[in-house]
């Protein structure tokens, strides 16, 4: 396209009318819960010639729209020696394009009465804007514009400019933050040195210092491209009215080259690993790590339950005991990370002043025990399930919930409306698959045992000697 056929299309001021929250569902949940229907998000899908999908839901809730765009790249398409490439191009993104100088795209949508953001993970990139209806024709010109015309504007000083801008964030984040380098030992314990989730996704400041201009133009040109990006559009819209302008502003960007995802083998420690790690921090901390199963595997849900049972909150488990009764630790968290290669089950507890991180594992390793040997009960799985779906329904209140799950859906389950297939996963979940896999994948499994310590405090960590 031309400079003038790409001038920016108007979008009038718009004040955003009081908040309605509106689902925009066709019905409810399974019988005996929110109604007799199952849950649904209506969409309309097409692809464009050159590979772009995009989904549409329409809400006629409030004159709201949103265009949230998932590039399907993350750290994990990264490779040895060049990390960081992801992140740092969620930045680059936000620099200026072809026919949009630098700090235009903000000023554009802000003043149009729209916000937008991104963020990057280990599997994709995302960037959304939301704001008035009549601001989605501007919303979708200003995202072509970065993905078919960013190529010319990605110049040594902004690449600099913008490595700067990522480096900083990883001293403030990882490297001056308490606690902020257990996740990179864990990782780099967790997986082999090959394996593309054995680096953080902000990466490395030896990587991102050696990453030259064509290394940056490169990753661009490979993973920027219409074929690998889906876009959904939610709020008060058309759906042929969205297709209208997706296919003005996107369908002349050409295809970008085809690539293969090769897919690690699977990963398993044959030993449990204890590692100390001593830090600028006031109490000690100790991280258990173990290898799971990849996102909607049959086990992900039990596992997302048996993290709720352990540590999900103040009625867990853990924290009744280490926080309450016993008064050792400060916090303690648990969570299952499954992700579009592998999962991991996360763990851990902070203590108190005057114990040690003995003294936490001994009885993280007892619950652990228990709920291997004996299961939890019915009303702890109840719990978690309730709880389950109040969030899930929570993060549909919004289209830019809607529009974001769609997107979720259509890359790591395969379909764009999931939602009534995820909920039912976790309601399947019984005491017997809670039980089964505390026992086979925490148990009767080699993991990853951090301590964190106060400089100078290594005898507060937990040595390979500790059982309940």
């Amino acid at each position: 396209m031309s400079t003038a056929t790409r001038a920016a299309p108007a979008a009038r001021l718009y004040r955003r009318t009081a908040l309605a929250v509106g689902l925009a569902l066709l019905a409810f949940a399974a019988p005996g819960r929110l109604g007799a229907q199952a849950l649904h998000v209506p969409y309309t899908t097409f692809t464009l010639p050159n590979g772009l999908k995009v989904i549409v839901h329409q809400d006629r809730s409030v004159p709201i729209v949103v265009v949230n765009t998932w590039f399907h790249v993350g750290s994990g398409d990264e490779h040895v020696g060049r990390t960081g490439f992801a992140h740092l191009f969620e930045h680059i993104m936000f620099m200026g394009s072809q026919h949009v100088p630098t700090g235009e795209f903000d000023r554009q949508l802000e003043a149009a009465g729209a916000d937008n953001n991104g963020s990057t993970t280990e599997d994709r990139t995302n960037y959304y804007e939301q704001g008035p209806v009549n601001a989605l024709a501007l919303m979708l010109w200003l995202d072509s514009d970065r993905m078919g015309f960013l190529l010319p504007e990605i110049t040594a000083p902004k690449v600099d400019l913008q490595r700067g801008v990522v480096q900083n964030e990883r001293r403030q984040r990882v490297d001056n933050q308490p606690y902020g380098l257990a996740e990179e030992n864990i990782l780099k314990r967790l997986y082999p040195e090959s394996h593309p989730y054995n680096w953080p996704v902000i990466g490395s400041m030896t990587d991102l210092q050696a990453a030259t201009i064509d290394d940056v133009r490169n990753f661009f040109r490979t993973y920027y491209a219409p074929n690998n990006a889906t876009i959904a559009i939610a709020g008060d819209i058309r759906p042929a009215d969205a297709r209208r302008l997706v296919e003005r502003w996107f369908g002349d960007i050409p295809r970008g080259p085809a690539f293969t995802r090769n897919t690690p083998p699977a990963v398993r420690l044959d030993h449990t690993s204890y590692q100390t790690l001593e830090d600028h921090v006031q109490l000690p901390r100790v991280y258990n790590a173990w290898h799971t199963v990849r996102v909607f595997h049959q086990d992900d849900a039990p596992l997302q339950v048996l993290a709720s049972i352990l540590a999900g909150g103040r009625s867990s488990r853990l924290y009744k005991r280490l926080v309450y009764r016993l008064e050792l630790a400060t916090q303690v968290v648990a969570y299952h990370d499954a992700l579009r290669m592998d999962g991991s089950f996360r763990l851990f507890a902070t203590a108190k002043p005057g114990h040690t991180l003995s003294e936490l594992q001994r009885v993280i390793d007892e619950e652990i025990r228990s709920l291997a040997d004996s299961g939890p009960t019915a009303r702890e799985v109840q719990r978690v399930q309730n709880q389950t779906e109040a969030q899930f329904l929570d993060n549909m209140e919004t289209d830019l919930g809607k529009a974001d799950q769609l997107n979720n859906y259509d890359y790591f389950a395969g379909t764009p409306d999931y939602f009534q297939q995820d909920l039912e996963r976790y309601r399947r979940v019984t005491r017997a698959d809670v039980q089964r896999v505390a026992r086979q994948y925490l148990a009767q499994s080699s993991r990853v045992v951090l301590s964190v310590v106060p400089q100078g405090k290594t005898e507060q960590a937990v040595t390979e000697g500790v059982r309940p």
